[in-house]
């Protein structure tokens, strides 16, 4: 089997060339041809001996995803669908702003965090991507971005597409490490966030291995309400959560934690949950990045939460800046394309049977309101 050269951080692919008697250096002129260059043929590394290229041909490949959709939203947004095989698909998103251009990638085909408003949980989870197909997101983006004036139009990447990226830890690593290499991408660790659901124990490895900017989708400022929200919290409560992240504050290139914070109507956005949230975070270096809730249906069935109004985002916004803390409110991108927060979802092969469960649960539960078992 060949090796996929866009699965290879730096030090495996010098581990591979040295393995065919290459010296090192081989490493570092393939890694500009292949994320810089964005070439996906050998034969254009032109500063290679020919003699290499055909060893590159018969041993190796450059192997991107298909994009199977190719849409762009009234704002400019951009959506593209790759096809990761076995009846999967992957979104990733870019945002274009005027001062930078910011790609969403996802880490897994569906997600099994299923947290209670996010559509890609409601698909269910299938499996880990590798470090190539997430990287094949930035490298295949750039490749039908770029023009004569942007040539690497990406600045930033989050890792906020489909899946949770600590529970696909070891790949999203291996991608973090390509996007940060000067002789790939030459990303700074400040342009790239990882957003995680409270993976305490991974967050703490991200901290150690990889330290890059964070975001945690917080949701709730207790436990019996983010239990229901965002289930993981189950097995890493907010005590934990909190903890961690003031660990990792010590070790990250920004000195904040950014919690995303989902406003859902009647449901975490009262003048009492923005108190609690202040008592919350109190001794955690952070910002707030409030975000409008993005409708979406599964089983043919409209979500039960609904967007709460401007009005109390702000009323909400107001309240976390009167307790000392920084709010922001993400403006809303790429919703008529389905490409906003919380609303890719892809295709999904599910392994968990969960959109079954939904089915059947929405068929029986007639009674008992939105968080009804």
């Amino acid at each position: 089997m060949r090796t996929n050269l866009l699965d290879l951080d730096a030090d495996r692919l010098a581990g591979w060339f040295a393995a065919r008697g290459e010296k090192a250096f081989r490493a570092r002129q393939v890694m500009k041809w292949l994320h810089q260059a964005c070439v996906d043929d050998f034969d254009a590394m032109t500063d290679l001996a020919r003699t290499l290229r055909e060893d590159l041909r018969e041993h190796a490949t450059i192997a991107s995803p298909p994009v199977v959709s190719d849409r762009i939203a009234g704002d400019g947004t951009r959506k593209w669908l790759y096809d990761v095989g076995n009846g999967n698909a992957v979104e990733a998103v870019f945002i274009p702003e005027v001062d930078r251009g910011t790609l969403c990638v996802s880490t897994q085909a569906g997600c099994a965090v299923d947290c209670a408003f996010c559509s890609t949980g409601k698909q269910g989870f299938s499996r880990n991507l590798t470090a190539g197909e997430i990287v094949a997101q930035l490298w295949s983006a750039n490749r039908l971005l770029r023009s004569a004036t942007a040539l690497r139009p990406i600045t930033n990447v989050v890792f906020m597409g489909m899946g949770e990226p600590l529970l696909n830890f070891d790949n999203t690593v291996t991608a973090l490490r390509i996007m940060l290499d000067d002789n790939a991408y030459g990303l700074s660790r400040r342009r790239v966030t990882v957003s995680t659901s409270g993976v305490v124990p991974m967050i703490d490895r991200l901290a150690d291995e990889c330290p890059v900017a964070l975001a945690v989708s917080l949701h709730a400022p207790t436990d019996s309400l983010r239990d229901m929200l965002v289930p993981i919290n189950r097995k890493y409560p907010l005590a934990d959560l909190m903890a961690a992240c003031r660990r990792y504050v010590a070790k990250a290139p920004r000195d904040f934690v950014t919690f995303e914070y989902i406003m859902l109507d009647g449901v975490n956005d009262t003048p009492e949950h923005a108190r609690a949230l202040v008592d919350l975070v109190a001794d955690v270096p952070c910002k707030f990045n409030l975000i409008p809730f993005n409708p979406f249906s599964v089983a043919g069935t409209q979500i039960a939460f609904r967007r709460s109004d401007m009005g109390r985002v702000r009323r909400f916004a107001e309240l976390l800046a009167e307790g000392g803390l920084v709010a922001t409110t993400r403006k809303t991108r790429g919703d008529d394309i389905a490409a906003a927060c919380g609303q890719l979802a892809g295709e999904v092969r599910d392994r968990t049977q969960r959109e079954v469960r939904i089915i059947r649960k929405s068929m029986s539960a007639d009674a008992g309101g939105i968080f009804s078992t």
